[in-house]
């Protein structure tokens, strides 16, 4: 079975709520035309929803239920989300997302930088429908890492950074979000327990692929200044074998301590889902 069923598979554990999130993602997107349109079209583009089915699935598996807040919280993740990516394409010149085309290449980079700070807006103004305000300086501490991280590699390209660096980038950039959506979750379910080490392993791990894969496929990433994992590993722009395989351990040490984050979860099919997340997306 392909990385895609088995996702496909896991995804169905939490269905309807993930429906819900994208329902009302979609319903807060009041702009004019035909930007609503174009927006809608990257919005209902596939996507695996990967924070929301995360944080629900963490939610679940500690017996907790998903509620109304719940939905609204994760439907802030995900608009936050999106807008990080139309910000994203600007700064990389991308002309299709998801088999869409980019606002900056359909509209202009003036309008795309204006709809995403008008997205973080919307996914702010969710969080703050809560009414907890714990959750709502989460939400903004988050965005500002998220930002800073970006700001960070912008001064540093070109250069290979040393591996602690490269964690703390990938902390900060992609990890933070998923440290949000499931520590946020848990905040409105009043848990002690703030997943908090299954969220930041899950989330370094689940950056440490993405740059495996560039790096295995477009290598993009190189070619624009970037340098991750398998650069710094190699030592050089030239990607070797072992480069590539001590980045596979890499990833699958930070699969193995999420795994080992959860041990103490009741078990259930929610966190067997989790384990089985975890299982496919390491690199043997």
């Amino acid at each position: 079975m392909s990385f895609e069923k088995h996702y496909i598979k896991i995804l169905d554990t939490v269905k309807k709520d993930i429906e819900k999130v994208v329902q009302l993602q979609i319903d807060s997107i009041n702009l004019a035309e035909p930007l609503r349109s174009q927006l809608l079209k990257i919005l209902n583009a596939p996507s695996k929803h990967i924070r929301p089915l995360t944080a629900f699935l963490y939610l679940k598996a500690s017996n907790y239920e998903i509620d109304n807040n719940q939905i609204l919280y994760q439907s802030a993740i995900e608009t936050a989300h999106n807008a990080s990516l139309i910000h994203d394409d600007i700064i990389d010149e991308s002309t299709k997302r998801r088999n869409s085309d980019t606002l900056n290449s359909k509209f202009s980079n003036q309008l795309a930088v204006i709809t995403g700070d008008w997205l973080l807006a919307v996914a702010l103004k969710k969080v703050l429908k809560i009414s907890i305000p714990k959750l709502a300086d989460l939400f903004c501490d988050t965005i500002q890492e998220m930002t800073q991280g970006e700001i960070n590699q912008y001064f540093t390209k070109y250069e290979i950074p040393t591996l602690k660096d490269y964690i703390t980038k990938s902390e900060n950039k992609t990890a933070k979000l998923f440290e949000t959506a499931i520590s946020g979750s848990m905040i409105i379910a009043k848990s002690k327990d703030s997943g908090l080490d299954f969220a930041k392993n899950f989330g370094i791990a689940f950056q440490i692929r993405d740059d495996l894969i560039n790096c295995l496929t477009d290598k993009s990433d190189i070619e624009n200044g970037i340098y991750t994992a398998p650069v710094i590993f190699s030592n050089s722009k030239e990607i070797t074998q072992n480069g590539i395989e001590k980045t596979k351990d890499l990833l699958n040490n930070y699969l193995n301590n999420a795994e080992k984050s959860i041990n103490y979860l009741p078990d259930n099919k929610y966190k067997s889902a989790l384990k089985e997340l975890l299982r496919i997306m390491k690199y043997e």
